[in-house]
Parts: structure tokens; sequence; C-alpha cells
């Protein structure tokens, strides 16, 4: 009903309903983003890590912190995953958690911000400090119109900076940050707004930006089975974690540590706690002979990240197979990228299966369909090296059933959410690490 009513209703009246919402929520709450520094973060990929790295530097700094994330919320030293189903909570429950982030004696608070949250206005109600921007790829093009809007939506974020008051706690006036990757096609549409300092981070020698040069940049990354090193200010930093989009993460962490005062050292001891993100890169071991990894990748460059990082990595070598399982969401999100995610798996994976992920109001074996027309237009057939199951588990146990010694199972696009989301948005309780713990253990 919700949906339909929204259909309806002039996109101009509801985008002034929406602000008055932004508006109203923080009046009920007691305009709490005045009482913390505020971080956003926005990009394509690798914001749900960058807030949680972000967060543990501040904690390692001694600072009480809040965030929320697409893959977990956090107030103070309490921390759950994200079962709401959204990157950026809507205005009411933003404005309640900022809320209680205060009352709980936060410092800071992170907030993953989002093109959809941005459009729909549930930043309004934020006065944000500091405003860090990861990297832009083609997404949500359907739902913005054109990536020229999607990439704009975006930039709001950074323009709004200067329109945000500037804040006074404990008798220090808060200065307006902008923390952006200088190694990003799109560095000087974020770079070019108004702020009191700008930071750009990336990896030595790769900046894109020939008027800036990045501030904090990595030298000497290396790739291990363990995790990544890299260099920074002569600082050797060892992550637990896989890929070089960890490095960038990391990079844009730091910077935003540096930006507060904290020392590099600090910053390197705090990463270097980090065992895991919860949906992202995340083995799943219950004893078995092969891997199984579970990744969020929902769109194309975050899958081609994927696998750029199973070849980093060494994670699975020629004469043992990748089983890949793979779906694409519904409800108007990117259409046209679901045969381009089953080509890129036909490409890297020796099989290939596919099946349902959040249809919402799409009919999900039309979705299937689409994903696996893909994939076998990139050389697979369907029940030699191509599978279409519907139910998820089912296609998580036959990945399984295809999988020998050191081979490696990848399970995309749901991460740590915590639901299959269905018609008129309804629900159906879903991790899937707890699901493929439960097959592996038969």
């Amino acid at each position: 009903m919700k949906q339909k009513i929204k259909k309806i209703i002039p996109k101009k009246l509801l985008g002034q309903y929406h602000k008055s919402l932004a508006v109203g929520s923080k009046i009920v709450y007691g305009n709490p983003s005045e009482k913390m520094i505020v971080i956003g973060v926005t990009g394509t990929n690798g914001k749900s890590t960058t807030v949680m790295m972000i967060a543990r530097i501040l904690e390692e700094a001694g600072y009480i912190v809040g965030a929320t994330s697409t893959a977990w919320f956090k107030i103070g030293s309490k921390e759950w995953l994200n079962d709401k189903k959204m990157t950026m909570l809507g205005r009411n429950e933003l404005q309640k958690m900022l809320h209680d982030m205060v009352k709980a004696g936060c410092q800071y608070a992170i907030v993953e911000t989002s093109s959809e949250g941005i459009a729909q206005h549930r930043h309004l109600g934020i006065n944000y400090d500091i405003s860090v921007f990861t990297n832009l790829t083609p997404e949500h093009i359907e739902s913005h119109g054109s990536f020229e809007n999607y990439k704009k939506a975006k930039e709001q974020l950074f323009a709004k900076l200067k329109h945000d008051r500037h804040k006074k706690i404990n008798g220090q006036i808060i200065d307006k940050v902008i923390v952006a990757n200088t190694d990003d096609e799109y560095i000087k549409d974020f770079m070019k707004y108004e702020a009191d300092a700008r930071y750009g981070y990336g990896v030595k020698g790769k900046s894109r930006d020939g008027e800036l040069k990045a501030k904090v940049e990595a030298d000497n990354i290396s790739f291990n089975d363990n995790g990544i090193t890299f260099e920074v200010y002569d600082s050797k930093v060892s992550l637990k974690l896989l890929g070089l989009f960890n490095v960038y993460n990391a990079l844009a962490a730091i910077t935003v540590g540096q930006s507060q005062g904290i020392d590099i050292s600090a910053c390197r001891k705090a990463l270097e706690k980090i065992e895991s993100i919860p949906g992202r890169m995340e083995f799943i071991n219950e004893g078995q002979n092969f891997k199984v990894l579970v990744d969020y990748a929902p769109e194309p460059e975050s899958l081609r990240q994927l696998y750029d990082c199973v070849r980093q990595h060494n994670l699975v070598d020629n004469e043992h197979k990748i089983i890949h399982v793979l779906g694409s969401c519904g409800g108007g999100r990117d259409r046209d990228r679901r045969p381009v995610l089953g080509r890129l798996a036909a490409s890297h994976a020796d099989y290939v299966v596919v099946t349902n992920e959040d249809p919402y109001d799409d009919d999900p074996q039309e979705i299937i369909d689409e994903v696996a027309g893909g994939a076998n237009d990139g050389g697979k057939e369907i029940n030699r090296d191509l599978f279409k199951i519907l139910d998820r588990r089912e296609a998580i146990k036959k990945a399984i059933s295809l999988a020998s010694e050191k081979d490696l199972i990848l399970l995309t696009g749901k991460g740590c959410e915590q639901a299959i989301v269905g018609p008129n948005n309804q629900k159906t309780f879903w991790d899937e690490r707890q699901v493929a713990r439960e097959l592996l253990n038969g």
C-alpha cells in the first residue's frame, strides 16, 4: 500500500513531505547531531567496512562512538547486525538512533549515507562535520534515472557541509572536512565543495587529480594468505582482511583519523585488531576441506573486485573449482545488471548456481532467468555447469554438493543481511552465514 501511495503522489509533493519529516524528526529528538561530531560516509562500494574501520580507530583513540551502516549498528559498547534491510534508516529511526547515541555519551556518530537516503532527504536533519567519499561506479541507475543523477545525489552530502553551521563542542569549533579517494575517476566532483580542510587518500602514484596530492598514501602493498600489508608514513600496517579494496577502506579510515589528530600508530593498532567484517569477505569454516566465502557484492564492480581478490590472494589454484551462488535484486534495482552479473560469474567460476535474492514485488523466477541468461551467454550450459534453483537454501546445498577438496564456494548478494524481502516488503528471516554453517554440518 505504501509503495502504491508513493506512485500516485507527485514527486515534488512527496519530496516536501520527506523534508518535513526530516526536520520534524530532528526536533522531536532534540537535534542530536548538534551534540556529536558526525561523519557521513558515501560512495558505491566499501561504505560499511569504512564505517567500521573509522569506529575502531576512534575507539582506539579513547572516544565513545556510535555508527549506522548496511551491515551493523553501534551505540557505545552495544553492537548488533542491521536487521532493517536499509542502508540508511528512515528519518524518524535515524534521529532516534542519533538521540540514543547522545544518551550513551557518544562523541562521534558515523552514518553510512546512501544516495537513496539522500534522494529521500533523510540526511537533511543531520549536521555533518566530515564527509567521506569512497568511490563511484554505476549503480541504482533505474531509481535515480541516470548515472549523473546518482552522482549528484552523492555530491549533496558534500555540498551540504557549507550550509550546516559550525558546531561548538566542549568549547571547540568543529571544522567541516572532506575526505576523498583521489584515485577515483570522479574525485574532482567531490573535492570541489567548500570545506575548512580537504584530505585525500590513495595508492602511491595513482592519483587521478593533478592538482591534489593524497595526504595519506599506501605504498609497498603485498597480499598473502592471511591478509594484506602496506606502508603509510613509513609505518607498516598488517590487515587480517583480503583485497585491494580493503587497503582503500583502511586508507579512508586512517585519513579520517588523521583529520581528527589521531596518531598513525593508534590507527594501525585499531585496524590490525579487526578480524573480519560481517558479511564482507567472511569465511565460513565448519571443518570442511574446501573454502566457503560470503560476500555482499551485489553489483558488477564489487563482483569484479571480489574475483580480483580471489586471484590476488590465490584463494583457489587452477586445478580446483570455483562454485558461485548468486542472484540479483528486484524492486527496480538496476534490471540491466542481471545478465552482467551472470556473465561475470560465468567468466570466472567453474559452476554457477543462480538463485533468489531479494525479489520484492518482481517475479523471482524472472530475475533468475535473466541472470542465468547472462551466464549462458558467457558459455555455461543449464544442468551441466549452470543451475537455476529458486530456493536459496537448496542453491547453497547444491553448491556444497559440487565442492571437492580445496575448491572455493562464493556466496554473494546477501552478506550478513538478516532477511530476504519479497512482495509487499514482506521479510523472511535469512542469515547466509548461519544457513551455510547449518548445511555444512549436515
